[in-house]
């Protein structure tokens, strides 16, 4: 009974967050383009949506995947933007304890599902340029909906025992969290509590999700390479490779802020001030959902059309295949 009443009076009722440390005083700056970023997101995102749903050309294995990257993206930026916001212009900085972990599920289940849809953009990109002809029979909608499914479950599964872990510590360290949202170890550092555990399961999430996705993703592409340079035509190799641009893109805005994070914390860990790592953890969250429909929207001639036909006026919105 003293073990639980302890470990009671050692889980704080909220958390502070504190926003970006060292740089207090430039928050209302920082949170123009924090804001700007947020707006092309979500209207960017919802435009893609609103398109794949709309244009018949549209209803096709690339474009399913793409839909769940705007569904992902969405996601992420709106359970931590928001709150950042809130930090930066009303000092609203208090966060409930269980408000934490929700958060924290979310914005680490919604990661890991990105990476997952990128690694399911590269399978797509290898069936259709490797497999042409057996593409619509390989990528059936019962396939993308079941491997869909499988990905968002993965992430789940994997990052929920984030949230027992995190509850189970007792918090003796404070509760102000340098930060603009509950990350899991930042969070845990809080804890006076043995937090090897919550550390090694971590880097076993990150091998199992980032590891796995980032293999499978270089292996399609080394098998895509390998199809595109056995074409005879010059044209027919561009053509080819050209499918994969966008999907390229997506992914260098994705890994680079989490590799950058993830190297510089256990490298240059007393070199790199925190408001750094502050910024690229808000970068790497925020930065794909903005760049990925502008992308889309810039190398995809199919969508690219649709647009132009929609802003023209064009009343015959629905197209055909191209």
């Amino acid at each position: 009974m003293m073990l639980m009443l302890n470990q009671t009076d050692l889980t704080p009722a909220s958390f502070i967050l504190n926003g970006i440390p060292g740089l207090e005083d430039m928050h209302m700056w920082i949170s123009f383009p924090f804001c700007s970023m947020y707006a092309v997101a979500m209207v960017g995102n919802c435009g893609l949506l609103y398109l794949i749903l709309l244009e018949d050309s549209l209803h096709r294995p690339m474009y399913y995947f793409l839909a769940m990257l705007s569904l992902t993206d969405l996601f992420i930026c709106s359970s931590t933007i928001p709150k950042a916001l809130s930090i930066f212009w009303f000092h609203f900085k208090e966060i409930s304890f269980d408000g934490c972990l929700v958060q924290m599920f979310f914005v680490h289940t919604f990661t890991g599902m990105e990476s997952g849809v990128l690694m399911l953009m590269a399978l797509d990109r290898y069936v259709a340029i490797c497999y042409p002809l057996r593409y619509s029979t390989i990528l059936t909608n019962p396939v993308i909906a079941k491997v869909g499914l499988a990905t968002f479950l993965r992430g789940v599964f994997l990052i929920i025992p984030f949230t027992f872990l995190t509850k189970r510590l007792p918090y003796c360290r404070g509760n102000i969290i340098p930060h603009t949202y509950c990350d899991h170890m930042s969070v845990a550092k809080l804890s006076c509590g043995n937090i090897k555990v919550n550390v090694i399961y971590g880097l076993m999430v990150a091998l199992l999700i980032g590891g796995f996705d980032i293999l499978c993703i270089t292996v399609s592409y080394t098998m895509i390479l390998r199809a595109v340079v056995s074409l005879s035509s010059a044209d027919a190799q561009q053509k080819a490779f050209s499918t994969c641009t966008a999907h390229i893109c997506a992914i260098v805005f994705s890994y680079s802020p989490a590799f950058f994070s993830f190297f510089s914390h256990r490298f240059g860990g007393h070199t790199i001030p925190p408001s750094c790592h502050i910024i690229v953890a808000n970068i790497y969250l925020l930065l794909p959902p903005t760049m990925n429909p502008v992308v889309y929207g810039v190398k995809t001639k199919q969508i690219r059309d649709c647009v132009i036909r929609i802003l023209s006026g064009s009343k015959n919105l629905k197209s055909h295949s191209i």
